[in-house]
């Protein structure tokens, strides 16, 4: 069963992790790669705990500017 939950989380985050990338553009970040790596790998974290991230993550999801 342990299993099934920690496949699932990491499903999860990786799918995550895909639209944020593929929505990048429409947010108000920094274009260069490793600022994109950061906020990508980081995205369950900052969605948290930071209100403008969550706006430009909700962006990224929707593909608007």
């Amino acid at each position: 069963m342990s299993n099934i939950i920690a496949v699932l989380v990491l499903g999860i985050y990786l799918v995550g992790i895909w639209k944020f990338i593929s929505g990048y553009n429409c947010t108000n970040f920094n274009r260069q790669l490793p600022t994109k790596l950061m906020l990508s790998l980081l995205w369950p974290v900052l969605l948290i705990v930071n209100g403008a991230y969550r706006q430009n993550f909700t962006k990224a999801l929707k593909g608007r500017r």
